[in-house]
């Protein structure tokens, strides 16, 4: 169930660069002008789970599949976007069939790099994008909640919604985005059909200079300061580096290369883990022979829901599920081995799957 998070900024601020860098099925064109990217580049990108690597090395499969993120790499957006400017109806359709969004801030200085707006401004870049982001979806509001005032007047239920659309409204004409609305559960089902961009998820990207990869500067530390309380990720990476590492194919190259820069790892493996994590996912496993798999669902997800992942008959017709707790996989070394220190549990319909479990179901077919 690969779900999308979609990359986007202004022009020439990395986006494509990190989309390279990330993704290991298909290749963005990183140039120098604006809309090098006319269709949106989408790839697979493997979520980087050590526990999936340690059930290997005790299991020994003939294979290993880790969970994955589709990352979508959409144009550079610019002022205006929300009104046609540049290819801005287009590129705004694109965003709203994610999941999250991945925003890239321009934060190193560059007089090779074009750019639109003047000086380095990693605020003002952000507040460009969620204007037009918020403008997009006051229309959207705005056209419905026309149609809703008519037939609120005979039904319950569309007066209900109606008083939600004007809540969502006020919000936005005031320049805030809906995800800081504190909708409830009921509420956002109610306008769902509409895709909010900005009731998504954000996790904004730094792209820094090389010497400040390790300790961000002084426009990385200005943008940390500017959304600090929106409850968002802000992650410092300079990913033309990241590009460089992810175009090495020998394991000991990408190894000298990261130890050099003193680099425990990519920080693209943080960037997907924080995006999966940002979604409220969570990982599950099945491990045997023939392959040890990593399997994505929602945080929450009882037994059947997590079965249906792997296909919808599990769920239809589940009778229960065999479940060991990943630490003591590792440490008692086998599912076997667990069985006989009885740490395989039996769970049934009710049961919620947490992070790490390994799992095992029985159903009717």
């Amino acid at each position: 169930m690969a779900l999308q998070a979609g990359i986007v900024g202004l022009p020439n601020v990395g986006k494509s660069t990190l989309f390279n860098a990330v993704s290991n099925s298909a290749k963005a064109q990183a140039s120098n002008y604006r809309f090098c990217t006319i269709e949106p580049n989408v790839g697979l990108v493997d979520v980087p789970d050590e526990r999936l690597n340690k059930l290997a090395e005790l299991v020994k499969p003939n294979r290993i599949v880790p969970t994955q993120l589709e990352i979508v790499d959409i144009a550079g957006l610019v002022r205006g976007a929300s009104k046609g400017e540049g290819l801005g109806n287009k590129f705004l359709g694109n965003i709203r069939e994610v999941d999250a969004i991945i925003h890239v801030i321009r934060c190193f200085e560059d007089e090779n790099i074009l750019r639109d707006e003047g000086a380095i401004n990693p605020v003002g870049d952000k507040e460009i994008i969620d204007t037009e982001l918020q403008l997009k979806d006051l229309d959207s509001v705005e056209r419905k909640a026309s149609k809703a005032e008519k037939l609120a007047k005979t039904d319950p239920k569309m007066k209900v919604e109606f008083e939600i659309l004007q809540k969502c409204k006020a919000h936005l004409e005031k320049g805030k985005s809906i995800r800081s609305l504190g909708l409830t559960k009921e509420e956002k089902t109610a306008i769902a059909d509409l895709f909010l961009l900005t009731d998504k998820s954000v996790l904004y990207v730094a792209n820094v200079d090389e010497a400040s990869m390790h300790t961000g500067n002084k426009y990385s530390e200005i943008l940390k300061e500017a959304v600090k309380d929106e409850n968002a990720e802000v992650i410092v990476m300079c990913n033309n580096i990241e590009a460089q590492i992810a175009e090495m194919e020998a394991a000991e190259d990408r190894q000298l290369f990261m130890e050099e820069y003193g680099m425990k790892e990519p920080a693209l493996n943080r960037l997907i883990r924080t995006a999966y994590h940002l979604l409220d996912l969570e990982t599950y496993f099945t491990a045997g022979v023939q392959e040890v798999r990593a399997w994505t669902i929602h945080r929450g997800w009882k037994a059947p829901q997590a079965a249906s992942v792997i296909h919808t008959d599990f769920e239809k017709g589940f009778i229960k599920a065999e479940v060991i707790a990943f630490d003591d996989f590792i440490k008692y070394g086998s599912e076997a081995a667990c069985r006989e220190n009885g740490r395989l549990r039996i769970e049934g319909k009710e049961y919620l799957v947490k992070d790490g479990d390994v799992m095992h179901f029985r159903f009717n077919v």
